[in-house]
């Protein structure tokens, strides 16, 4: 019956009272009637359904309510996370007793602009189990003050429950039960450190996101069975290209190789592109206490001062890595590649490799950006310039069909020994960094177009086509800014976001402008269905060239040799994938997000140490955000930090929310998005992630300077 009810609502796409229900479902008894309504009730609790004011029922998704994980201020409002939406502001009064993290149902109310405004109606499922915090005694008790102060409940620990914790460690607890009020009673179920120890800092935030900093010893064992290097009888059956002039190219840090390439030009003018990616799959097994972990963790996280793995270092850095000038096992990609930049032929295989160099960023950039050499590099010096004509082709033929490069900027903090945040800088995206991207992309997509056309089951990486209503709210948005883009967006195509980001890649703060419409667009997941990638303008796309770092290439890895290496292809094989793929992808996909969240956080607390040793100093920035109590100020090191409205003391400022700009009553001054401002640091709070800057009153600082040269 549930089935027939959930067809109903969703046919005709309206609320229904139960009369009609019961009619359309062709029920009669009084008997029929109550499990009827046990039945919607159910429904409703599962947020299948929505029971209106009108004693009406509809699909929950097609009410005017969302489901989504609320993000509390400590000044009592919050957001909430929608997935593949944009965060509803909820006000004070409108949280109806929803805490930081709480799964909730949230009812749009108001919808401005970019802006949506909604209040809290139900709490679906309240998800603190486990947080981190300060551990102090007080009346004899053992108390939490959590690192969250937007989570605003108090946790009582007894001493036995304690593991021995001391005033100002930092741990991680597990609440037990709740005691009266918003009092729980809770356990300490990890020490992290002393507060003040190097590296505890980032340990706090790592822990607060259910990322998992150690292996089991379990895991240990299985690792240090494996083999240090590759056995010759592991090489059969393999394609021999040891003797390929075969290379990697990362970042000068980089431990954990994943990909190497190799090329050549063809005698009929094209050019041949290897992609030769880590065999993973082949060391960590289905089904072991390895992969199990692997699967769990869902990526590697990469901090500012370290890497949490989603495999032990052992393995990851050692006989997964194709380090240079040892035999590693792979799994290999060839495209042929006409002048178009088309892959019009290929071969995916298992091979052998042997990298001839580990090449890293900076040393490439200068050869294909200076004419530059450094040392040890002279005899790939020619590879290297072909390798730059492929990537060219194939970036040129990407721009052709739509590829949106949004070009945003990364910030890169730097760390002493202690984990101290000293400099952020731009992390830098050269000739060598693109090519490598551009080399990637064309593998994931030859993968995932040969098993999608063998109607197989498959992960692919999916990226939905934006929200028409959202693209409209941007382009009335930048009309404020008083730019006129000349496009029609009644059909949203890769090319058109392509072309609005060419009308506005002149203007000053494109930067800002392009981070703006990246945000509303739909986030890349992970699915068994295939919609392709939007972004990348693919028809077909998947994850298969960073199987150390991430398990949906691991799986890709797995599916290749189970369909193609193996030719498993019986209906039991295939019915397990084809349930089994539906968990892992969207499991994935949560573990991505929780890594993105994670990494955002830690840079953001990193960026508040760094400038708490500026305070006082001034700076040139940019308006990156207007809101009604201030505005955000970028500087060119990607720092962002606050000017609140109560410290514009020159004037009283209204927020205009039809112009997104703070205007003064009396002098018509205006602060909007994109404006140059001169601002001063006001403070900086690492615990609070937050930087406070306040605006430099220019005629006050010309007086000043007057004074200081009449002294002289």
């Amino acid at each position: 019956m549930e089935e027939k009810i959930l067809d109903i609502l969703k046919m005709e796409n309206r609320a229904f009272s139960v009369q009609e229900i019961f009619d359309k479902l062709g029920l009669q008894s009084a008997g029929e009637l109550t499990e009827l309504m046990k039945l919607l009730n159910a429904l409703e609790n599962e947020l299948k359904v929505y029971h209106t004011k009108t004693d009406k029922y509809m699909l929950f998704n097609n009410s005017n309510l969302q489901l989504g994980n609320m993000l509390a201020n400590k000044k009592g409002f919050g957001f909430v996370d929608i997935e593949g939406d944009k965060d509803v502001y909820v006000s004070a009064q409108n949280m109806n007793n929803a805490i930081h993290g709480d799964k909730v149902v949230v009812e749009i109310i108001s919808r401005k602009g970019f802006d949506l405004e909604g209040r809290v109606i139900r709490i679906a499922e309240r998800t603190f189990k486990q947080m981190v915090g300060e551990y102090y005694l007080e009346d004899g008790k053992g108390h939490i003050k959590l690192d969250d102060p937007k989570v605003k409940i108090g946790i009582e620990i007894d001493p036995s429950l304690s593991l021995g914790a001391v005033d100002g460690h930092k741990v991680l607890v597990k609440i037990e039960k709740k005691l009266k009020d918003n009092n729980y009673k809770g356990r300490i179920i990890k020490i992290l450190g002393h507060k003040n120890d190097p590296g505890v800092d980032i340990l706090s935030i790592v822990n607060k996101y259910g990322i998992n900093d150690e292996f089991s010893e379990e895991v240990i064992a299985e690792t240090e069975a494996l083999p240090f290097e590759v056995q010759a009888e592991e090489m059969e059956g393999r394609k021999d290209l040891r003797q390929e002039m075969i290379f990697t190219i990362d970042g000068p840090d980089t431990k954990d190789i994943d990909d190497a390439i190799s090329c050549k030009k063809l005698e009929n003018g094209h050019y041949e592109l290897g992609v030769h990616i880590a065999d993973v799959s082949y060391y960590v097994k289905s089904g072991s206490k390895l992969d199990d972990e692997a699967m769990d963790r869902g990526t590697s996280v990469y901090l500012a001062d370290r890497v949490i793995p989603m495999l032990p270092h052992t393995l990851s850095n050692g006989i997964c890595s194709l380090n240079p000038n040892v035999d590693r096992l792979a799994m290999s990609c060839n495209m042929e590649i006409d002048e178009k930049g088309n892959v019009v032929d290929y071969d995916i295989f298992e091979s052998v490799i042997r990298s001839q160099k580990q090449m890293t960023y900076p040393a490439v950039n200068l050869i294909l950006e200076k004419n530059q050499v450094t040392e040890g590099y002279e005899p790939f010096v020619e590879k290297l310039y072909i390798m730059e004509e492929i990537a060219k082709l194939l970036r040129k033929n990407k721009e052709k069909r739509g590829y949106i490069d949004f070009d945003i900027d990364e910030a890169k903090i730097i760390v002493d020994e202690n984990g101290e945040a000293i400099d952020v800088k731009v992390r830098e995206r050269g000739t060598g960094e693109k090519l490598i991207e551009d080399f990637m992309i064309a593998a994931n997509e030859t993968v995932a177009s040969h098993i999608y056309f063998m109607e197989l089951p498959f992960i692919y990486r999916v990226h939905g086509k934006p929200n028409e209503e959202k693209i409209e709210t941007f382009l009335s948005f930048i009309k404020t800014l008083g730019y006129q883009i000349h496009q029609n967006i009644k059909e949203i195509t890769p090319i058109t976001m392509q072309q609005i980001l060419e009308e506005l890649k002149e203007k000053k703060e494109f930067h800002i402008l392009s981070s703006l419409l990246l945000r509303s667009m739909q986030k890349a997941i992970y699915d068994k269905v295939n919609i392709g990638h939007f972004g990348l303008a693919s028809k077909c796309y998947t994850h298969f060239t960073s199987p150390i770092r991430r398990y949906p290439d691991t799986t890709v890895h797995r599916l290749l040799r189970t369909y193609l290496f193996k030719n498993q292809l019986d209906k039991d094989t295939i019915e397990y994938w084809d349930n089994r793929l539906v968990y892992i992808a969207q499991h994935s996909s949560i573990k991505e997000r929780s890594s993105i969240e994670c990494e955002r956080e830690v840079n953001d607390m990193k960026k508040a140490e760094y400038m708490m040793k500026h305070i006082g100093e001034e700076y040139t920035g940019m308006i990156s955000s207007v809101m009604s109590f201030g505005f955000f100020v970028e500087l060119p090191n990607l720092v962002e930090g606050l000017v609140r409205v109560d410290d514009l003391r020159d004037d009283h400022y209204i927020f205009e929310e039809t112009k997104y700009a703070l205007i003064g009553v009396r002098t018509k001054k205006g602060y909007r998005l994109g404006d140059t401002v001169r601002i001063r640091v006001k403070n900086a709070n690492k615990d609070a992630k937050t930087v406070d800057f306040e605006v430099v009153n220019e005629k006050k600082k010309k007086e000043k300077e007057i004074e200081i040269l009449e002294l002289d």
